[in-house]
């Protein structure tokens, strides 16, 4: 099994180094520091699922890699589109893309019927790039749980969690996933195929559209949201929304809100990613995360002005800091 990873930075890097160890042909796309230092020592993983160095191919040109089984796409959501057409030497006529990815996928639309059937999403994709050079037909959903950071170049450390969610966007439990899945069990992650990969992308989403914009306006860590009245408020009322928004697309939430509200205040005092991004001054996955939520809700006719606002003061704070324009 040829498998690449496209972004080998902590989520990344941790699939692609948990796939060599158990010996597939695994090559890991990455730039700068990261990829001197794998070119020289190797990746080093530490934490959670163990100690261990693997040697995988590294490059940061996809064309010395050729066609692939399986790319696994790991890049924030923001980057896809810049990078789409620099995949096209990874993708032969069967190769399958994973979209280990937060937020709204691009290919939300492809594989149902009725008349939203293939609708592109313009937060998430507003070129179609992703669409007509990746193909819907590629994508494989994925659900991201582990916790990981790239400590050093080349060296991560997996804080916790071992699940990763496939699911295809027909719902079908085809072939390639689960051949897909089994590699990555083997590995050591809890690999389900799911046949409603859409709420289980709910599900995550849920928290990070309240949850990611408010820790980014007031810095505060979701125990701290969670345990404010104030801003435990303003979630409800941004999850409220978001959950009327899923209901016109024909997902039911598992769970209730505040059930969702408490189980993110388990988490304790953790920064969401938003935050760290902002505090590291890097691009926000805005659009993936609020905006698309906020577009979904007008292609079905839900009002989301909660949503909006967080849309809006985020992203001003967001150019008022340098890292959006």
């Amino acid at each position: 099994m040829k498998v690449c990873v496209y972004g080998a930075g902590a989520i990344g890097g941790l699939i692609g180094a948990h796939l060599a160890r158990i010996g597939k042909e695994v090559t890991l796309i990455a730039r700068g520091e990261h990829l001197a230092a794998m070119r020289a020592r190797g990746l080093r993983v530490t934490g959670h699922s163990g100690d261990f160095t693997v040697n995988p191919r590294v490059t940061d040109d996809p064309a010395e890699a050729g066609p692939q089984n399986f790319v696994v796409v790991a890049l924030k959501a923001h980057q896809i589109a810049a990078i789409a057409d620099r995949m096209a030497p990874l993708l032969g006529p069967e190769t399958a893309v994973v979209m280990a990815v937060n937020g709204v996928p691009w290919w939300y639309f492809h594989g149902i019927e009725g008349p939203l059937a293939g609708k592109r999403l313009a937060s998430v994709d507003p070129d179609g790039k992703q669409w007509d050079l990746i193909g819907p037909q590629r994508a494989i959903g994925c659900v991201i749980y582990p916790a990981a950071e790239m400590i050093a170049p080349g060296e991560i450390r997996h804080i916790e969690n071992d699940r990763l969610s496939l699911g295809e966007p027909d719902g079908t439990k085809s072939a390639r996933a689960r051949l897909f899945s089994r590699a990555l069990i083997k590995a050591g992650f809890k690999t389900p195929v799911k046949t409603d990969i859409r709420t289980e992308i709910w599900v995550k989403l849920w928290g990070n559209v309240a949850f990611n914009p408010i820790s980014a306006l007031t810095g505060a860590t979701l125990k701290a949201i969670c345990e404010d009245p104030g801003t435990r408020a303003v979630a409800r009322s941004v999850m409220n929304e978001a959950e009327a928004v899923a209901a016109k697309l024909g997902v039911t939430m598992p769970i209730g809100v505040e059930s969702r509200i408490d189980g993110a205040a388990s988490v304790g005092e953790h920064k969401t990613s938003m935050l760290q991004d902002f505090e590291r001054g890097r691009l926000i996955e805005l659009d993936a995360i609020i905006g698309a939520v906020a577009e979904l809700g007008d292609i079905v006719g839900v009002d989301t002005p909660m949503v909006d606002a967080m849309y809006a003061l985020t992203r001003r704070k967001a150019v008022a800091a340098g890292i959006l324009r």
